[in-house]
């Protein structure tokens, strides 16, 4: 005669069940080296770690806008050096075609110089960025074009600002006309064509030459202008950059709070586990097998 029950039977193996999944809990955190694999193990962490998982992604996002907006704006900057020598240079042949003492042939020259100038200007403001849009006007645009009768249109709106914060936006260029043009609507280009017309012939020379001269100080001041301003936003760029980096330290220190298994601790409650699932397994085994016989001795 046995004197165990069903509730004796359903009372231990529920009992070696929850040990079994506690063994198997630590068992998994231990191997993954995470403390929560599931919503079940900690609803409140995991909806945190969800939402740190989405703040991570973002700023991962964010990350490559800065990348790209710094690369940019480097790419601005290089090029607007190098239209400032191409000014400068610009400004000393006009200095030069202004001297009286020129022969028909030097004429020729330096005018064949401002031309190759001015072409290289143009194809200085038409650069484009990593992706093919326009770094000194919007999408992929020409930001200098020559027309048919010899002037020259210029882009009125830099490029599109690019996101690098929930509510932060850099653009990372500037519009042609920012340049080229001054605040009375005349232009760089045309000017310094002009002085190359005279040259081959036609036009006061000495006036054209004069005002060519101050024109392109003018144009070159514009551009240093330009060029401060996109160097404040690589420096916001480089901040916005740290920023995010100390942002990401600090996520991940909180993420592996939540999430990363104390092993040492993990491994000390599953030997635990086993110890006593093992000792109620023996128990179990040596009651269920009683008779009452054993019982009465």
């Amino acid at each position: 005669m046995q004197i165990s029950t069903s509730q004796f039977y359903a009372f231990n193996q529920q009992n070696m069940q929850s040990l079994t999944a506690t063994a198997d809990k630590l068992q998994t955190q231990i191997s993954t080296t995470k403390r929560i694999n599931a919503p079940s193990d900690d609803a409140v962490s995991w909806r945190r770690l969800q939402s740190l998982a989405r703040d991570g992604a973002d700023d991962t996002a964010y990350g490559g806008n800065l990348t790209l907006a710094g690369t940019t704006l480097s790419q601005a900057d290089s090029t607007l050096s190098s239209i400032t020598d191409a000014l400068q240079q610009a400004k000393e042949l006009a200095v030069k075609a202004n001297s009286g003492t020129l022969s028909p042939s030097d004429r020729v020259a330096i005018a064949d110089q401002l031309d190759a100038i001015v072409t290289n200007l143009a194809g200085y403001a038409n650069v484009k960025d990593s992706r093919g849009a326009a770094v000194f006007a919007n999408g992929d645009a020409d930001a200098v074009t020559k027309n048919a009768d010899g002037t020259f249109s210029f882009a009125a709106t830099g490029p599109t600002s690019i996101p690098v914060g929930a509510n932060e936006a850099i653009q990372p260029g500037d519009s042609a006309a920012r340049v080229f043009v001054d605040s009375s609507g005349g232009n760089i280009l045309s000017a310094i064509s002009s002085l190359s017309t005279a040259l081959r012939g036609t036009g006061n020379l000495s006036t054209i030459a004069g005002a060519t001269g101050d024109a392109l100080q003018a144009a070159n001041d514009q551009a240093a202008s330009v060029q401060a301003g996109l160097g404040a936003r690589a420096a916001r760029v480089d901040l916005e950059t740290s920023r995010l980096k100390d942002i990401a330290t600090n996520r991940e220190a909180a993420r592996s709070a939540l999430e990363d298994t104390d092993v040492t601790a993990t491994i000390t409650n599953l030997q635990k586990t086993m110890t006593v699932l093992q000792a109620t397994q023996a128990s179990f085994t040596k009651l269920a097998s009683m008779s009452l016989f054993d019982f009465l001795k």
